[in-house]
């Protein structure tokens, strides 16, 4: 059975958190140990990011066609603005969930090795381990270093978008679409700033999956 399947299973018979630890020693029961189930978010949260960045490419075009708006339905190019903007927030809100859920279990996971560690009575195979360890906890600092600088893009270009959004909710005519030419090519930069960052971060995250996958 997928990983998601057993996932899903699982949280219809118990219906506990994802970040308790009962959780996850109910998930080590039927089969899914805190290692898959770090991968498993490593992974959503790499999709998470291309698809915010792909969200925010999307708003930024929204906002182009507003800024060279020539004339028609004025209030539907705005709504369209505003959806793009709110569709943006949920992307940042999602981002910043699945960034703490793989920080939940990595946290559950180091601390179980850690400890499990003591449990050797060979030596090498012990320090095979704390090798391993080591590595893939500093493998793990990288990448969510990536992530949360990634994450750090997000707010600058929300923020303009906030207040355009807002100044033309209460000023829908010609003269408040020019004053957002002046804003055009900061966002231009900030959004492929928040383009450039968000692949580091997927490219980290698949280098970490593949590193996961051989362990």
């Amino acid at each position: 059975m997928k990983f998601s399947s057993r996932l899903m299973l699982f949280l219809l018979m118990l219906g506990l958190t994802a970040c308790s630890s009962a959780y996850y020693s109910g998930l080590e029961k039927i089969g899914i140990p805190k290692r898959e189930v770090m991968v498993h978010r490593v992974e959503k949260a790499r999709d998470t990011q291309e698809e915010t960045k792909q969200q925010f490419k999307s708003a930024l075009e929204q906002f182009t066609v507003m800024t060279n708006f020539k004339g028609g339905d004025l209030e539907a190019t705005y709504n369209k603005l505003n959806g793009e903007y709110e569709a943006s927030v949920k992307k940042a809100e999602e981002v910043n969930k699945r960034i703490a859920d793989i920080e939940d279990v990595s946290s559950a996971l180091f601390s179980e090795w850690e400890t499990e560690l003591g449990q050797y009575s060979n030596a090498s195979l012990r320090r095979n381990s704390q090798q391993k360890l080591t590595a893939t906890k500093a493998h793990y600092q990288q990448l969510i270093a990536a992530m949360r600088k990634a994450e750090t893009k997000i707010e600058p270009v929300l923020s303009v978008f906030r207040d355009q959004v807002l100044y033309l909710k209460h000023n829908l005519n010609a003269q408040a679409i020019a004053s957002l030419k002046g804003q055009l090519d900061s966002v231009k930069s900030d959004v492929s700033a928040l383009v450039v960052e968000m692949e580091k971060s997927i490219n980290e995250a698949d280098a970490f999956i593949k590193t996961m996958e051989k362990q």
